[in-house]
């Protein structure tokens, strides 16, 4: 990972819009969806501000457990906001929580929208139907359940079928379902459904890493 971090920015407009934002740390210009923007709160702590909707100037850091680790050891916030900044301990792990538990209450409103049946035998059914968008298994599942389902969606579906949702243990799925021992689920396609498969996409890839360390830092330079 660099260690010669060039002096952060904040936010910008960029030349292609205000959909764009550079990391703080890499300097790297990314879509929106894929940097988590933080504030100063009044206390002087670094919060993260997933919903973007938060007062005050934002710093924004690639939606990477390890690049925002990487920001609090390098004092990217203080130094891009010029003023005095606690990093809370655990950050990134503190977004992860975040990001999970607003992927888990996206599934709760698929679910109540009908757009989520629960249970080996109702992910059957629709498979069957072909009417399932993505599967989602619990992270303690056992693999052979798991690889069953997953066989008998690729062979049912028109489509390449996405990877199988393994963000969720078992009772947190149960706690999004109101249900117990939830192991599998399937998403019917539909616009609360989709929205749940966003939010646990921008999850899953802040856990897994985007290699953004490996890629060449920008040399252009934001105006403040």
């Amino acid at each position: 990972m660099r260690q010669d971090v060039a002096e952060p920015q904040l936010e910008a407009e960029s030349e292609t819009g205000d959909t764009v934002r550079r990391c703080a740390l890499t300097r790297m210009r990314l879509p929106k969806q894929d940097l988590i923007r933080f504030v100063l709160a009044p206390t002087g702590e670094i919060v993260p501000d997933l919903k973007e909707r938060l007062p005050g100037r934002g710093v924004w850091v690639t939606a990477d457990h390890a690049v925002v680790a990487e920001a609090t050891k390098c004092n990217v916030f203080a130094r891009a906001l010029k003023a005095q900044a606690k990093v809370p301990p655990g950050l990134a792990a503190q977004v992860d929580r975040l990001l999970v538990e607003a992927a888990l209450g996206a599934l709760a409103l698929a679910n109540k929208a009908g757009e989520v049946v629960f249970g080996t035998a109702r992910v059957e059914e629709a498979v069957a139907k072909a009417k399932v968008a993505a599967l989602i298994h619990a992270s303690d599942a056992a693999e052979d359940g798991c690889r069953k389902l997953d066989g008998r969606f690729r062979a049912t579906s028109r489509v390449e079928t996405p990877a199988p949702i393994r963000l969720f243990s078992a009772d947190e799925l149960g706690l999004a379902s109101g249900k117990t021992n939830v192991i599998h689920a399937a998403l019917i396609q539909g616009g609360a459904a989709a929205k749940f498969l966003a939010s646990a996409s921008r999850a899953e890839r802040y856990r897994k890493g985007t290699a953004a360390f490996d890629q060449p830092i920008g040399s252009d330079t934001d105006k403040e």
